[in-house]
């Protein structure tokens, strides 16, 4: 479904990614560890169409994103959910709008019945008419993961999903992340926490890599 092939990155005269292949086929659950500053962020990004490689080039569902217009970039990137890091919110419209978002965006009628399924899925039935200064971090990034999902996408990248909650919260967080996975959806989740990835290998087939001298290697049993 994403496909990575050849693919370089520069941030300036910083060269950041280098000579990277990664395919991320329909089902797949991977991890994406590294460093700071590796270019975790960044590989997602290119794995969205949100940045364009220096060289190489990145193919979403077949279509070489080279080639797409803006809008069928757009149309394209309704089949990837992402979660990031900053997990932003509109502070004036409740948690069950700001999730719904991307059905408003594209002018399109809400679902309210799979949404409302959805805020119980993730365990925020009761907070559906909260404004988002009021949710914890744990409920924020929940919110964040139904966002991605709402659309039912055929991927979601997660770019530090548990990266400002406890242990039991990010446990609670891949949960949710492998039942979807379970469910037929390729998971990629950007992580420095190992803990987490040693605990997810316990119950799912994950395929972890890690950026290391701008390169994307296959991390050895050393996790």
């Amino acid at each position: 479904m994403i496909r990575l092939t050849d693919v370089s990155h520069d941030y300036g005269d910083r060269s950041l990614l280098s000579g990277v292949d990664l395919h991320i086929a329909p089902g797949a659950f991977h991890f994406l560890t590294g460093p700071s500053g590796a270019g975790k962020s960044t590989l997602l990004r290119l794995c969205y169409g949100d940045l364009r490689p220096r060289a190489g080039s990145i193919e979403l569902f077949g279509q070489n994103v080279a080639a797409l217009s803006r809008d069928a970039l757009a149309d394209t990137r309704r089949r990837i959910g992402v979660i990031h890091q900053d997990c932003q919110f509109l502070d004036h419209l409740t948690l069950a709008e700001n999730v719904a978002l991307p059905f408003i965006a594209t002018g399109r009628a809400v679902p309210e019945a799979d949404l409302h399924e959805l805020l119980s899925w993730v365990g925020l039935g009761h907070a559906a008419e909260a404004l988002p200064p009021t949710l914890s971090g744990g409920e924020r990034q929940r919110a964040a993961l139904a966002r991605a999902v709402i659309m039912s996408p055929d991927v979601v990248l997660a770019d530090e999903p548990t990266g400002n909650v406890d242990w039991d919260m990010s446990q609670r967080l891949l949960s949710l992340l492998v039942e979807l996975n379970r469910m037929g959806t390729a998971v990629m989740i950007a992580t420095h926490d190992l803990n987490l990835i040693r605990t997810a290998k316990g119950v799912v087939a994950a395929r972890v890599l890690r950026i290391a001298d701008q390169r994307l290697h296959t991390a050895g049993s050393d996790l």
